[in-house]
């Protein structure tokens, strides 16, 4: 019976070390997942080049006839450099499951870090200017027939797989005046290698007032291998 009883507060004791190793374990392995960037590291970490995992949606300004907001698709493909400069290449689509693109438009320029968002921890505000270029390349004929209608002055003819670029341009579609440099004011956040930016406001509105900074997560990108 001693013996029996021995043996019993040994398997006790036993147990008590198993499941305080893999509490410790699991402590540990929380404390990694929650670790919280600073500035700089997202910005380190940022470098490279980002794509969108599938067709994406976003809300427009646009309504129906029936007064509902409009949705566009698009995919992103997104290059960060050390220096801070980015390139921003979206295909907008006609379609959620992007067979039929409409027209690329690729954005050049610089970033401004602007501080913690509190969307998430380790989330960063960030100002992209697109000083660089602004290039639209329309992708199917009934694109460039809309904008040989609406944004003639000041360009060549707009033409399937050619490029133009607006920057600094009156680009009435796209509602740029001239000299005006576009800017949006967003967010970036990595968790997992993940990068978040900024939710597209339910209502349409975009990020170019510092006012309209997003307040959710939009879908992420990966970091293309």
């Amino acid at each position: 019976m001693l013996k029996r009883k021995k043996i019993a507060s040994i398997m006790v004791l036993l147990s008590l070390g198993i499941i305080h190793n893999v509490s410790a374990q699991q402590g540990k392995t929380k404390t990694q997942n929650s670790k919280i960037m600073t500035i700089e590291q997202v910005k380190k970490v940022s470098v490279g080049e980002w794509v969108s995992i599938a067709p994406e949606v976003r809300p427009s300004i646009a309504k129906d006839a029936n007064g509902n907001t409009k949705p566009f698709y698009l995919t992103r493909t997104f290059t960060y450099s050390p220096d801070g400069k980015f390139t921003l290449e979206m295909i907008n689509t006609a379609d959620p499951y992007g067979k039929v693109p409409l027209v690329k438009i690729v954005l050049k320029g610089h970033t401004e870090w602007q501080g913690e968002h509190p969307i998430a921890p380790g989330a960063q505000k960030i100002h992209y200017i697109a000083d660089g270029a602004y290039e639209i390349t329309p992708l199917i004929q009934g694109f460039a027939d809309a904008m040989n209608h609406a944004a003639s002055t000041g360009f060549n003819k707009w033409t399937v797989g050619e490029t133009q670029n607006i920057l600094g341009k009156a680009f009435p579609p796209f509602g740029l005046a001239e000299g005006q440099i576009y800017g949006e004011y967003d967010l970036i956040y990595i968790d997992h290698d993940l990068m978040f930016w900024g939710a597209k406001h339910v209502d349409g509105r975009s990020f170019e007032k510092e006012e309209n900074h997003p307040d959710n997560l939009q879908i992420p990108m990966v970091r293309k291998k």
